[in-house]
């Protein structure tokens, strides 16, 4: 605080009017109780204050001293008391209407404090201390321009002033980045160990990317104050998942300081969940949450982390609580969404989905999940799901093409871009293609997006020409890297699936571009010029043009090639013949089940007396809606088998329990059905209206089997009736089913990457491309 005490004119001389007492009296009692003060006597300090306002009670000087004291012995309301008498003597009093202002600063009386400081640098313009409060005011009440002012007057009034300098920092730091950095790296040179300048001003570089010099200011912030949480914290969040060791341990050491601090708890979780100790890091979540019931981020993220363990209603609870506090949350709306597609619920799913997307428009992972999620909601057509398609590409709109070279290729380059070169399903399909793609006519390159590489990933890698590691890379660095190399046909293995990449394809990296393998659907990205199908998914003439962004090119015979990758896993034999009863199945991912897909397999149990079904679902309430859909068809709920999702052994051993299994519309099964014939089990499909809706069409017909594919519901229940009757003829079948796959297109890699490599060609050339003969 400046200028506490004001010392006064040289002793008045004089009589008062009644000529008894001379006021120097009062100036020596005055100074008489500035001498306790200083020395922390502040009783007998009072006390000579108020023994000078008995001989002069117009002294304002005393008035304001005695203001200070009281101020100090915290008898707030007596200090106001004081300054105001002291400024109604004097208004004149610059020291008394400060130290006013101060007070009520410090009282949360903003305005008032405010206006008192206002007045005093009318009559002192460079009076530092009123400058620097009317800074602090202004940025209390979000008046920034005005507290920038206010804060560079104040460092003019004193250039050597650490703090001012480091709140004229954290000002600039939104709007001029370089003045802040000036800013913190001043008041730093001024007060070398100012902790909280170290570590603003790491955060400041952070935000730059310049890690390392962000590092040190963090790491100087420590040194400085061993206790500061915030730089601990700051640290530990930079170092992450490169030094997740020392990240951890800067974490614990704030929480052992300050146990309370939710963001130290809250980022400890996010790292735990990182390293996949979720146990772990639910229960930090829970703590941050303890300390911050309202931190919406920590109930989005342990939300996140129950859905990913399947305990979907304590996910949703978590959801829906963050957007009870903050409904424009649109992450939020989206992880909701999730759940209802994990339950079925796909219209509740796209309405969040769609909300998601409306609440963050530059958000592409959030339109991408509506696309995507349309083609399980049994209320849209393909013309339905084309317009959702286009009107997520009119938010996001294409560059314009690159011209193909003029000089015939001798050999295309081939991009492959994917997040799922991994241990993922996309594995089956993508390792019987790489490896038996012709190199003598073509390169193959891979823009792998994936985090963690892993065995899966190197494998692939040994089958290309060209391997990269992108993960981490903006869409404008990924692009300029594939132009780089020269991509002649970049290949989209997402689409709007998850990890999904649009705006890459959308700068058009490539002079082709096409969309294959996530699922047979479109992209409706102007950027992807073709779409991959074949003739069962797509039957020529059908009107592509109506249902397609893309230009559709059909393989030879089938849009899948799929090599199992499941070693010494045996077809078992029929278990109708010792269970005594024939057992149903679905094991397709619950979000295809709906409501005309139970109708029709209740409708087959009801024919098929004591049979039973086995359903792959979450735990859930939704289990429940099932069994009392089931039963308005006659089947009673025990004869419903419900099965959690569980390792890739565990979920085809399954199937040796399954006689038969019963597909889902509008989107039929794909892998999941591919691994039904793989463990002998056939499936009775319904082709539907949309493309999703014609995999099984497509599948039976690559196996020779047309006749288990129903064009309405009649026919699917008497087909599934007729093979639950006939046990011997179903037996048969399950022994013969995976030589029948293994001789079919559907497992013949080298003859499916002739078929692609065909399209390939058959694209360049019609983009106008020219090919070396030979």
């Amino acid at each position: 605080m400046f200028n506490w005490f004001k010392r006064g004119d040289s002793a008045r001389k004089g009589v008062r009017e009644d000529g008894k007492v001379h006021e120097d009296v009062s100036e020596s009692c005055k100074a008489e109780g500035n001498a306790h003060f200083v020395e922390g006597r502040l009783d007998e300090a009072e006390h000579s204050y108020r023994r000078a306002l008995e001989f002069d009670p117009r002294n304002a000087e005393v008035h304001n001293n005695l203001g200070l004291l009281l101020q100090a012995k915290g008898r707030a309301e007596d200090a106001l008391e004081q300054f105001r008498e002291a400024l109604r003597i004097r208004p004149d009093l610059t020291v008394a209407r400060y130290n006013l202002g101060f007070l009520l600063f410090g009282m949360g009386e903003a305005a008032q404090a405010e206006d008192c400081f206002l007045k005093v640098v009318e009559r002192e313009a460079t009076h530092f201390s009123t400058l620097y409060h009317l800074g602090i005011l202004a940025a209390q009440s979000g008046r920034k321009e005005n507290a920038e002012a206010w804060m560079r007057r104040a460092v003019q009034a004193d250039p050597q002033h650490a703090l001012a300098r480091y709140n004229l920092g954290s000002l600039l730091e939104g709007s001029s980045p370089v003045e802040a950095e000036e800013a913190y790296r001043n008041a730093i040179r001024i007060q070398p160990d100012f902790a909280l300048a170290h570590n603003n001003l790491g955060h400041l570089l952070e935000r730059a990317a310049r890690t390392e010099e962000a590092q040190e200011c963090y790491r100087k912030a420590i040194l400085y104050d061993p206790r500061s949480c915030e730089a601990l914290v700051n640290l530990g969040r930079l170092l992450g998942t490169r030094t997740p060791g020392e990240a951890e341990a800067c974490y614990r050491q704030a929480i052992s300081l300050r146990p309370d601090f939710s963001v130290a708890h809250y980022n400890l979780a996010n790292l735990l969940s990182e390293a996949g100790k979720n146990a772990e890091a639910e229960a930090f979540y829970r703590k941050a949450l303890e300390s911050k019931p309202d931190f919406q981020e920590a109930l989005y993220n342990l939300g996140t982390l129950l859905l990913e363990e399947m305990r979907l209603y304590e996910a949703r609870a978590c959801f829906q609580k963050a957007l009870e506090l903050n409904p424009g949350f649109a992450e939020a709306w989206g992880a909701l969404g999730n759940f209802y597609r994990e339950t079925g619920e796909m219209e509740e799913a796209c309405l969040c989905y769609r909300r998601a997307a409306e609440l963050s428009p530059n958000d592409v992972a959030a339109g991408a999940k509506l696309v995507y999620s349309v083609y399980f909601h049994p209320g849209y057509n393909e013309r339905a799901i084309l317009a959702e398609a286009e009107k997520f590409s009119a938010a996001h709109r294409a560059e314009q093409a690159r011209p193909v070279p003029a000089l015939p290729v001798k050999k295309l380059r081939i991009g492959y871009v994917s997040p799922d070169f991994r241990n993922h399903c996309q594995k089956f399909f993508t390792i019987p293609l790489f490896a038996n793609h012709d190199h003598e006519r073509f390169e193959i390159c891979g823009y792998s997006l994936v985090k963690k590489p892993d065995e899966i990933g190197r494998r692939l890698a040994s089958h290309a020409d060209l391997w990269r590691e992108c993960f981490g890379k903006s869409d404008a660095e990924l692009s300029a890297m594939i132009s780089q190399d020269g991509i002649d046909i970049l290949v989209d293995l997402t689409m709007h699936m998850n990890g999904a990449r649009p705006m890459l394809f959308a700068k058009r990296p490539a002079p082709v571009q096409v969309s294959w393998l996530a699922y047979p659907g479109t992209t409706g990205i102007p950027g992807i010029d073709y779409r991959l199908t074949d003739p069962w998914l797509d039957p020529p003439g059908s009107g592509d043009e109506h249902r397609y962004a893309e230009e559709s090119i059909r393989l030879a015979e089938t849009y899948w090639c799929y090599d199992p990758q499941a070693p010494g896993m045996e077809v078992g034999p029929l278990p109708a013949f010792t269970e005594g009863h024939v057992t149903f199945g679905c094991l397709n991912h619950f979000c295809k089940v709906n409501e005309t897909t139970l109708r029709g397999w209740g409708r087959i149990l009801a024919r098929v007396p004591d049979s039973r079904l086995i359903l792959l679902s979450p735990p859930g309430a939704h289990r429940e809606k099932v069994l009392e859909r089931l039963s308005g068809e006659g089947v009673a709920g025990d004869r419903i088998e419900f099965m959690d999702r569980c390792s890739r052994t565990q979920y085809l051993q399954s199937f040796q329990r399954i006689d038969l299994c019963l597909d889902t519309l509008p989107s039929n099964g794909h892998t999941t059905s591919l691994d039904s014939y793989w463990m002998g089990v056939p499936v009775v499909t319904r082709v539907g209206e949309t493309v999703m809706g014609r995999a099984g069409w497509s599948q039976l017909n690559n196996l020779g089997l047309p006749e288990l594919a129903a064009f309405d519901e009649s026919s699917f229940v008497e087909i599934a009736v007729g093979l639950a009757n006939d046990l011997t003829a179903l037996s048969e079948l399950r022994k013969t089913l995976r030589s029948r796959m293994e001789a079919s297109p559907l497992m013949d890699g080298k003859r499916f990457a002739a078929s692609i490599e065909a399209a390939f060609r058959e694209m360049w050339l019609r983009k106008g491309g020219k090919l070396e003969q030979g």
